[in-house]
């Protein structure tokens, strides 16, 4: 069903080149450059509350990271496979910065992922959520176990292509920096297959394949898998948003081929067929007019395609950005902290994601007025227990200056709230605006802090409301960014270290955006 086995003869040569295991180069090691003594120990700090976290978090029976902890008592007793991948990076962080031993941090991980080895999969891949007392595939947080697991068109048989693109990570990251888990955690990456969220159907010069149903636009990415019945009906076609985690895996392990690179949006294209979707809804300046129609050749197979390499603009500005989807920092900036594309993708993601940055801060600054930014999916900013896709929509803008490519998908209230843990991704691509952020929420909002866990997850910057309440998916995310910038990107060089990073390595090299 994959072409992990299938012998790939031509780009060998560059791969072999571009070998990353080994460190990343010193040039590379400045996630927290500039940073000064005093600007460390109180990144420290954060961490040691941060991983206070992470010790009541976790069921003591099933060792499954819960969804989420409070407001009060209140206790989230699920989870996904992205909390599983992302709870191995804070297990591995926490070791790198000294909370933990590495014996102690090859405990924990060790029996989170025995019990994974346990659980009910698909294609070696987990559903969408777990109950943590027990371990048993549920639809959806608060209800009992699925009557069936399979065959079904509900989250009962949905394996998550993003989602499970953040659980491998976790394995290799595992498998990297600890040696006693890394029989496990080759096992349980070995068991997966990419493959199934591949559209292996036949591709056109145009942007879909009109001759089939609904026009899908074909060597894209599906959204997920239905075990059972097959994939899901919609494509991950935003290729600066989170799940290009899942691409990057695929490729990296030879289960979906470089097109899936190039066939996948970095802007909504402007038509090349009559039958292709219109996008001129954008409007100008950020229509389908501002890029170009880039001819590249794929370094493993040798086939060309036509890329859009397409750029917003910020309002006012020559700043020239990529849009996430839906406006948010983890969109942007998650990958990175595993992937280095900072150091990989100059001219690619990794400029991209520096701009992205500077777009958030710029507009939460300019245009809300607000004393601190970072706006990106979390818990809503009171003690409901509510979540939303908090981003930078543009919502201050005329229409046709959007600064998301879907402005219509955040809730209207999508600028309302700030969120700690995208300061913390910033951090390696602006540590002294990140730092100073950081600083400011906790000046500011000192209810939004507290030693037994830090952060809590949002905060309304009008009102200084705070939601009382910490996700495992975001913790983790600041514990990840900072093993990063105190540890000479330490998260980045696991993940850099192991073969399969080095498909990575050379598509971000080798592109040019329009930037």
């Amino acid at each position: 069903m994959g072409i992990r086995k299938a012998a790939i003869a031509v780009g060998v040569a560059a791969l072999l080149a571009l070998s990353v295991n080994s460190t990343l180069p010193a040039s590379a090691r400045s996630a927290g450059a500039g940073l000064t003594t005093h600007q460390r120990s109180v990144l420290r700090a954060i961490a040691q509350d941060t991983w206070r976290f992470f010790q009541k978090d976790v069921d003591p029976n099933t060792h499954l990271p819960l969804d989420n902890i409070g407001p009060g008592s209140t206790r989230g007793e699920y989870t996904s496979s992205a909390n599983i991948g992302v709870y191995l990076w804070s297990v591995v962080a926490a070791r790198d910065l000294g909370l933990i031993s590495t014996g102690q941090a090859t405990a924990l991980a060790l029996a989170t992922m025995g019990e994974v080895q346990h659980l009910q999969r698909g294609f070696g891949f987990l559903y969408q959520w777990y109950d943590t007392n027990n371990g048993d595939v549920i639809m959806n947080p608060g209800q009992g176990p699925c009557p069936q697991v399979g065959g079904t068109t509900d989250n009962c048989s949905f394996l998550s292509a993003v989602d499970n693109g953040w659980y491998a990570s976790g394995l290799i990251v595992a498998r990297q920096a600890l040696i006693g888990a890394r029989p496990l955690a080759s096992a349980l990456l070995n068991d997966t297959d990419f493959s199934i969220f591949y559209d292996e159907r036949a591709q056109t010069p145009c942007n879909v394949n009109s001759q089939l149903p609904d026009s899908p636009p074909t060597g894209q990415m599906y959204g997920g898998y239905y075990t059972g019945v097959g994939p899901a009906g919609y494509h991950n076609g935003a290729i600066y948003s989170d799940p290009r985690i899942a691409m990057y895996l695929g490729m990296g392990l030879h289960e979906m081929p470089g097109d899936v690179w190039w066939r996948t949006w970095r802007e909504l294209p402007p038509q090349r067929c009559p039958s292709d979707p219109d996008f001129s809804w954008q409007g100008q300046p950020q229509g389908p007019g501002t890029g170009h129609w880039a001819t590249v050749t794929d370094p493993q197979s040798g086939k060309q395609f036509a890329v859009w390499e397409g750029h917003y603009t910020y309002p006012g500005t020559s700043l020239r950005f990529i849009p996430t989807w839906a406006g948010g920092m983890f969109e942007a900036l998650m990958a990175d902290e595993v992937v280095p594309e900072t150091t990989w993708g100059p001219h690619s993601f990794g400029l991209a994601d520096r701009r992205y940055a500077r777009v958030q801060m710029t507009y939460a600054r300019e245009q809300l007025h607000y004393p601190v930014w970072g706006m990106s999916p979390s818990s809503t900013a009171d003690d409901t227990g509510g979540y939303d896709v908090f981003g930078v929509a543009g919502r201050t803008f005329p229409a046709g200056e959007q600064l998301a490519q879907c402005a219509g998908c955040p809730s209207p209230q999508a600028e309302s709230t700030v969120t700690p843990h995208a300061s913390f991704l910033a951090l390696d691509v602006a540590p002294q605006r990140a730092y100073a952020n950081i600083v400011r929420l906790r000046t500011l909002y000192p209810d939004v802090y507290t030693s037994d866990g830090g952060f809590y997850d949002a905060v309304n910057p009008t009102t200084g409301s705070v939601g009382h309440r910490r996700l495992v998916l975001d913790q983790s995310m600041i514990m990840a960014a900072l093993d990063n910038a105190l540890n000479n990107r330490q998260m980045q060089r696991w993940f850099a270290a192991d073969p399969v990073a080095a498909i990575a390595h050379l598509y971000l090299a080798v592109e040019r955006m329009s930037l």
